[in-house]
């Protein structure tokens, strides 16, 4: 196994008291932020993919391989210091090549989420795309989406105290139908406090929709850990975006009062969910109004396992958070041989609203050339 150790061992030497015989001292060791990379397989097509591992003075571990800026692997602490890593994924690049991968992990673009009719128009000219959600675009298409194409990966040496690497990847004007030359980056940093700090950003040379999330599945028990339903879940929230039957936003932004939808106060994910059940949702998969909008980063979704300890705090710039909560998982086997689950995992993605190239009540998701997107999001973990 090839690895580069990018950060380094350190021992702090405290002097801890004084006696007769002279001076008593205690070597207590301190770990500085370290990252190591390693060769992930190939692709189908034959392109190396990388793998990242990030490790924080926090205790944290997090993989990321540039397929897709794909988060692979979080293990995080319980309450009693069991560690457990609590993100699907799998094994292989063939894992992620394969039908059994729903978006697990990626950075997902160039518009997350989805977009009606698989078109839209800017300056009267309509721009079409590919149709991957019947007859919408989902996640940005349906064979150069940003999940599913290698980026560069580069360790990022500017702040000891981080383990950080940056993504970069360059789509064509055209690409998945879109519009532009756009420079993507993406910078993962694994803070002291177990924060994974997502930093997106991008550039254009003509006007074009960019909307950028990460797609990580959580179970805070552990990954293929049963279901999520005990789950406790707070969303910082009073609306969100109700959809036609094929989950695009009908323009309107109602309140979640009275509604199986209210994460106002921490609630058991298993509690109202099957009200959604025979929705076209098939549970939790909405599109949450944030409050706070325009005042930068700040909590949007708290969520715990009683039954680990585990919490994850999101913290974001962005206007909304899709919840979605797994209805789609068939039992698949991903990392260690483990089953995930219907219900088995949890999205929580910080974006724009979907369909907003084509809600003009919406906040609007058009870059200009000369501008950059930029976006933050933290996964904070506790315990």
């Amino acid at each position: 196994m090839i690895f580069r150790l990018d950060r380094v061992l350190c021992f702090a030497v405290a002097v801890v008291g004084l006696s007769a015989t002279g001076l008593n001292f205690a070597v207590q060791p301190t770990w500085a932020a370290e990252v190591e990379v390693m060769p992930f397989g190939k692709t189908k097509d034959g392109v190396a993919v990388e793998l990242f591992r990030l490790k924080g003075d926090g205790g944290a571990v997090v993989e990321i391989i540039s397929r897709g800026a794909t988060i692979r692997s979080i293990q995080v602490a319980d309450s009693s210091g069991k560690i457990a890593d609590v993100v699907n994924g799998f094994d292989d690049v063939a894992g992620y090549e394969s039908d059994k991968n729903q978006y697990f992990g990626c950075t997902t673009g160039r518009v997350c989420n989805r977009i009606a009719g698989a078109s839209f128009e800017i300056d009267g000219q309509t721009y079409k795309l590919a149709a991957n959600d019947g007859a919408n675009t989902l996640h940005g298409g349906a064979n150069r989406s940003l999940d599913k194409v290698v980026w560069q990966g580069k360790v990022d040496e500017s702040d000891a105290a981080v383990a950080a690497v940056d993504f970069k990847y360059f789509s064509p004007d055209g690409e998945e139908g879109f519009p532009g030359n756009v420079h993507f980056g993406v910078r993962f940093a694994l803070t002291a406090d177990n924060s994974l700090v997502m930093r997106y950003s991008a550039t254009t040379d003509l006007q074009t929709p960019i909307n950028l999330t990460n797609h990580a599945y959580f179970n805070l028990g552990g990954h293929g850990n049963g279901t999520i339903l005990d789950h406790e879940l707070q969303i910082m929230s009073e609306a969100y975006t109700p959809t036609d039957d094929t989950l695009i936003p009908t323009g309107d932004v109602l309140s979640v009062a009275d509604t199986p939808l209210d994460f106002r106060k921490s609630t058991r994910i298993g509690d109202r969910v099957d009200a959604l059940t025979d929705t076209p949702a098939k549970g939790y998969d909405h599109n949450f109004v944030l409050q706070k909008p325009n005042t930068g980063i700040r909590p949007v979704a708290i969520l715990k396992d009683p039954k680990s300890g585990r919490s994850l705090t999101v913290l974001s710039d962005q206007p909304g958070l899709q919840f979605y909560g797994g209805n789609f998982l068939f039992g698949q086997e991903g990392k260690e041989g483990k089953k995930y689950l219907y219900r088995g995992a949890l999205c929580l993605e910080a974006q724009y609203f979907p369909d907003s190239v084509n809600q003009p009540n919406f906040p609007s998701i058009l870059l200009d050339s000369g501008d950059e997107y930029a976006q933050t999001t933290i996964y904070r973990f506790g315990n």
